[in-house]
C-alpha cells in the first residue's frame, strides 16, 4: 500500500472505531478480516497509526479547536502529521483524492495545516488533564488516587503495553521456557514481580508458537498474573472464579492447584465461559467446570453458600488500569458507567461473599485505578459484613507468592498495581477472610446491648 492509502484506512477506521459501540481491537479486528488483501506489514502500521492517533486524541484535540476546527478522524490524522514535522505542502499530497487515497482537504483543513505547521504536539498552554490524556470523568478520582503521581502515571498510560506471558507450571518451569521460546527466535526476560511471568520483546505472533499451542505459556499480563496467584489456591481446596470472563485467572489458579481440587469459573456472559474452554484443554487443565450464572442472585449461589475455601471477584470496572491497552476506553463508554458499575461491584462482592466458607477467604479485585472502585468498595463491604475480616497484602503476600520467591508487595493494606511505578497494567485487590463461627460469636457476645 502506498502511503496515502495507508493514511486513507487509518482515517476510515479511526471513524468506524468512533460509530461502533465496540472495544477498539475487536473493531481493528473484524475491520482486517473483511479485506484480507491488505498485507501483514500494511496491517501492522496501519493499527499502530490509529492507536497512537487515539492515545493522541486529546492533544491533537486541543490544537484542532485551538484554531477553530472540529476534532474528527481526518483532522486528527492531518493535525498528527503537521505537528509530527509535515510540511502543509506534504500532507497536501497525502490527501489527494486519488485512488485509495484520502479526499482532498478542505479550505478550512488547508488552513487547519497552515496554522499548525511549525508546532509540535506539546504546549505550554496546555492543561495537565490534557497533557495527561486524562478525560473529565476520571480526573478527580485519578488524582485522588495516584497524588503527586498523577502526570507521571498517566503518561506511562499513554505508552503501548508490553506483551507479557504466563508460564503454566502444569508443563514447564519459568527456564525451560524462557530457552524453549529462545529457540523458537523469541526475545524475553522474566518478568519482575511474578514468578511465573515473561515479558517478551516487540510484538510476535505468539499463537502461532508451538510453545503456546501446547500449553506451555498464556499471553497474560503480569498484574493479572498477581492478582490470580494472590488467591492463594491451593491443591484439593475448592474455588470459585466468580467472574471468570475469558478464563484467564482460571487458569492460573488451577494450574497453582496441580489439578487436584475443583475450580468453578462462572459468568454471565455464558458463550465466553464457552471458548474458555479451548484455553482450558490447551493448559491441561482438568480440575475447572465452567458455570453460567442469570446474575448475582442465581440460584446456584444460594445452593453452594459456604462452601468454597477461595471466591475470587474479578469485579467490572472502568478499566482505568488497562488504557495503555485500549486508549478508546478513556473517551467514549464502552459499557456501563461509574453511576451503574459502582453499585453492580457492591452486589457481585455480596453474592460471592455467600459462597465463602467460615476461615474460606475472599479477594476482590479490579483493573481500575479508581478509589470509588477499590478502596472505598472494601470498606463498605467490610462494614456490611463484619463476618469477614481484612488481610493486609503483604500478608496475603508472603502466604502466596512469598514462596515462590517473589518480592514484597508494592503497596499495604490493599494491592495497588500502576504502570509507571510497577510496570504493569492499573490493578487493585482487596482480601478478606471469613471468620470461623466460634470467633463471629465471641465477637457478638461482646458486643453491647442497645
Amino acid at each position: 500500500m502506498t502511503p496515502a492509502a495507508r493514511l486513507a484506512a487509518t482515517i476510515d477506521l479511526l471513524s468506524r472505531i468512533d460509530e461502533t459501540p465496540r472495544p477498539a481491537d475487536a473493531t481493528v479486528s473484524g475491520y482486517f478480516r473483511e479485506r484480507r488483501f491488505i498485507g501483514a506489514k500494511d496491517r501492522a502500521a496501519i493499527s499502530e497509526h490509529v492507536y497512537r492517533l487515539l492515545r493522541r486524541r486529546a492533544r491533537l484535540g486541543w490544537w484542532i479547536e485551538r484554531f477553530g476546527g472540529e476534532a474528527r478522524p481526518r483532522t486528527l490524522a492531518l493535525a498528527d502529521l503537521i505537528l509530527g514535522g509535515a510540511e502543509p505542502a506534504a500532507a497536501e499530497r497525502l490527501f489527494s483524492g486519488g485512488t485509495y487515497a484520502p479526499a482532498p482537504l478542505s479550505p478550512e483543513q488547508r488552513d487547519l495545516a497552515r496554522k499548525l505547521a511549525g508546532h509540535t504536539l506539546f504546549h505550554p498552554d496546555m492543561p495537565e488533564s490534557v497533557v495527561a490524556e486524562c478525560p473529565p470523568w476520571a480526573e478527580s478520582e485519578l488524582r485522588d488516587a495516584l497524588g503527586p503521581r498523577f502526570a507521571t502515571e498517566l503518561a506511562a498510560l499513554e505508552e503501548p503495553a508490553p506483551l507479557d506471558l504466563r508460564v503454566n507450571p502444569l508443563q514447564a518451569t519459568r527456564q525451560q521456557a524462557l530457552e524453549r521460546l529462545q529457540s523458537e527466535g523469541i526475545r524475553a526476560a522474566p518478568t519482575r514481580l511474578s514468578p511465573l511471568g515473561i515479558r517478551v520483546e516487540g510484538r510476535p505472533a505468539i499463537a502461532s508458537l508451538a510453545s503456546y499451542k501446547e500449553g506451555w505459556v498464556e499471553i497474560q499480563d503480569e498484574g493479572s498474573q498477581l492478582v490470580a496467584l494472590l488467591a492463594g489456591a491451593r491443591p484439593g481446596q475448592q474455588v470459585v472464579d466468580f467472574c471468570a470472563g475469558a478464563g484467564g485467572k482460571t487458569l492460573a489458579i488451577a494450574a497453582m492447584m496441580a489439578n487436584k481440587g475443583r475450580v468453578i469459573a462462572t459468568d454471565v456472559l455464558a458463550g465466553r465461559l464457552m471458548r474458555a474452554r479451548e484455553r482450558f484443554r490447551r493448559a491441561g487443565v482438568h480440575n475447572v467446570q465452567a458455570r453460567a450464572l442469570e446474575g448475582e442472585n442465581d440460584p446456584w449461589i444460594k445452593r453452594h453458600k459456604a462452601s468454597f475455601d477461595r471466591v475470587l471477584v474479578d469485579a467490572p470496572c472502568s478499566g482505568t488500569g488497562t488504557w495503555r491497552r485500549n486508549p478508546d476506553m478513556r473517551w467514549r463508554p464502552l459499557g456501563p458507567g461509574l453511576g451503574e458499575l459502582i453499585p453492580l461491584q457492591a452486589r457481585l462482592l455480596a453474592s460471592a461473599a455467600r459462597l465463602v466458607k467460615p476461615g474460606g477467604r475472599l479477594i476482590y479485585a479490579t483493573c481500575s485505578m479508581l478509589p470509588a472502585e477499590n478502596q472505598r468498595q472494601a470498606e463498605s463491604f467490610l462494614a456490611a459484613h463484619p463476618d469477614f475480616a481484612p488481610v493486609d497484602a503483604a500478608e496475603a503476600w508472603r502466604e502466596t507468592i512469598g514462596t515462590l520467591g517473589g518480592p514484597e508487595p508494592p503497596s499495604s493494606p490493599y494491592l495497588n498495581l500502576t504502570p509507571a511505578r510497577d510496570g504493569t497494567d492499573g490493578f487493585f485487590a482487596a482480601f478478606f477472610d471469613r471468620k470461623a463461627k466460634a470467633d463471629a460469636q465471641a465477637e457478638d457476645v461482646s458486643k453491647p446491648l442497645d
